[in-house]
């Protein structure tokens, strides 16, 4: 038995169901985010860029990745699917942030936004380890890979 294999039959095994809730509240919290930065895209330019709002042409790209990162890693986590992979993805987006936020700030600092992100990086940490849970669309598609993939097996 591999490791990976270790790891997900004790995750099976041990995972309360209200964990179940976390995941599905940070999940809504990242697309939160990615909203937030959709509607306010110079917030996130003033973050990366400072308030000169010199961009640079190798990297006009970033808050773009950035808020689309936030924004479908959140659905995908909410809903269980893939969380294991979205959250290995979603770790640099968040070290970025930690680091952005404490060097905006001036050096460590007891700031809302930095324990929001630091609070956000430990749960996707936690939930790369842990995996979706019982409740999950990787759970429902693992339970009914068996039936086959012809359609005619959809509930309802």
């Amino acid at each position: 038995m591999t490791t990976i294999q270790q790891i997900r039959s004790w995750s099976a095994a041990h995972y309360p169901p209200w964990l179940v809730i976390v995941r599905m509240g940070l999940g809504l919290f990242l697309m939160a985010k990615g909203i937030n930065f959709m509607r306010d895209s110079m917030l996130l330019d003033r973050i990366l860029y400072g308030s000169a709002g010199v961009v640079d042409n190798e990297t006009h790209w970033l808050p773009i990745l950035i808020t689309w990162a936030n924004l479908l890693s959140g659905f995908m986590i909410l809903v269980g699917l893939w969380t294991r992979l979205i959250a290995l993805l979603q770790l640099p987006v968040l070290i970025g942030a930690i680091v952005f936020v404490n060097v905006q700030k001036g050096g460590p600092a007891p700031e809302p936004e930095l324990g929001l992100a630091i609070l956000t990086f430990v749960l996707v940490l936690f939930f790369l380890i842990e995996g979706s849970g019982p409740l999950s669309l990787d759970t429902y598609f693992e339970r009914n890979k068996a039936r086959g993939s012809h359609g005619d097996t959809l509930p309802g």
